[in-house]
């Protein structure tokens, strides 16, 4: 009902969702000031297989609005209402899910993050949903890995349309713990570079690193917080299996660009995202714009076999 509430915030610019077929899987996202991002979010998620994009501007002052409106792929929603008042994005993108993506496999991610799951160097996306439709699996767990430069972040050079992996092409490959949510029966899992860097002497402060971004959709679907966990409850078992692990995926998070200080010191101020923008506000008082997240066990990034081998994701009995 929320979201149905905060669905009339979104006002339509482009509408191409009469062009979306029946086995379409779509990306839903919501953005704000990304037109440095977007060249290539577009252009990896096309490769992945996306047949289309359903897109959320809020409050966008830059180009990216503008450049979103004339993908071909691409249907887009602006709002100016408050971010944190629709649970961080979450209630307009329900709004969407609940009206277009019935019956789809629908991705959702923002704008600095992308999937990576077993065998996406040769098979699309559709494969992917294709063998969980016949596994009769409904959801797809994803570990948030945020990826980082040698060096300090502000003095890296990232470009508009530029692969931002070729810069932040580090990660930790340990350095994570977990819980389990009794109640939602999810997995709350943090650590890496921003719980030793940011959170050392508060780690249960640190962002969470659990994600459910693909799921094939049904109208009565929602994400509770983010995309950590959902209702039903049984959407949040992409973990456990007797007898062995499901099969899981990774979210490359590309944050930590030259544009992170900037990024950091805005949305502390706007305080729009969880508990008032706390995790932004840590971010610019503790190491300010300029942030060194490269550390001696670091490791530099090759493909999604090597994050299974750390055992970050898993094929699962996908073979």
């Amino acid at each position: 009902m929320r979201a149905l509430r905060k669905g009339r915030e979104l006002v339509a610019v482009t509408d191409r969702t009469k062009e979306i077929a029946p086995d379409d899987v779509l990306l839903f996202c919501t953005f704000r000031n990304e037109d440095i991002r977007l060249p290539f979010f577009f252009e990896y998620y096309r490769k992945l297989g996306i047949a289309h994009f359903l897109m959320i501007d809020n409050g966008s002052e830059d180009a990216g609005s503008d450049f979103a409106r004339e993908q071909p792929d691409v249907s887009l929603w602006r709002t100016d209402a408050p971010y944190g008042e629709a649970r961080y994005g979450v209630d307009w993108l329900t709004y969407l899910q609940g009206k277009y993506a019935h019956g789809h496999w629908a991705l959702t991610v923002d704008v600095d993050e992308f999937f990576v799951y077993p065998f996406c160097d040769t098979r699309p996306i559709r494969a992917l949903a294709d063998w969980l439709d016949a596994s009769d699996v409904r959801s797809f767990g994803a570990m948030l890995l945020d990826m980082y430069p040698k060096g300090p972040v502000g003095q890296t050079t990232y470009r508009r349309g530029d692969n931002p992996f070729q810069t932040a092409n580090w990660f930790d490959p340990g350095n994570y713990f977990m819980t389990k949510n009794k109640l939602l029966r999810n997995l709350w899992i943090q650590g890496g570079p921003r719980a030793r860097s940011f959170f050392a002497s508060k780690p249960r402060q640190a962002p969470a690193l659990n994600k459910i971004p693909f799921v094939k959709w049904r109208r009565p679907y929602a994400y509770v917080s983010s995309t950590h966990m959902m209702l039903p409850r049984g959407l949040n078992l992409v973990y456990d299996q007797q007898g062995g692990e499901k099969t899981s995926g990774i979210l490359l998070h590309a944050k930590f660009l030259n544009t992170f200080g900037d990024r950091a010191v805005e949305e502390a101020a706007r305080a729009e995202h969880y508990k008032g923008g706390r995790e932004y506000k840590t971010y610019a008082e503790r190491h300010g714009a300029d942030p060194d997240l490269w550390c001696q066990w670091s490791e530099q990034y090759i493909n999604w076999r090597q994050l299974e081998v750390l055992g970050l994701m898993s094929k699962g009995n996908w073979a």
